[in-house]
């Protein structure tokens, strides 16, 4: 499973969902839903706008996690 760090990300550049989709264009509901794991795919535009705007890497943003780790609560 590949586990999205979006939450980590933010809390660590001090900035909110609601500033990273008035910098991206990015709607707030999709941003969320990345935040919360529960997007079954992302466009690679989509993560090249969010990479610009944070400073991150996709490493930084993306994590796979093995399927028997998969369903414990992330950190």
């Amino acid at each position: 499973m590949i586990r999205i760090k979006l939450g980590h990300v933010l809390l660590d550049r001090g900035m909110t969902l609601t500033r990273l989709s008035e910098k991206t264009g990015i709607a707030l509901n999709n941003l969320s839903i990345m935040k919360t794991n529960k997007a079954k795919a992302i466009r690679l535009s989509t993560l090249n706008l969010i990479c610009r705007e944070t400073g991150a890497t996709p490493g930084e943003l993306l994590e796979f996690v093995p399927e028997d780790e998969a369903d414990r609560k992330p950190f």
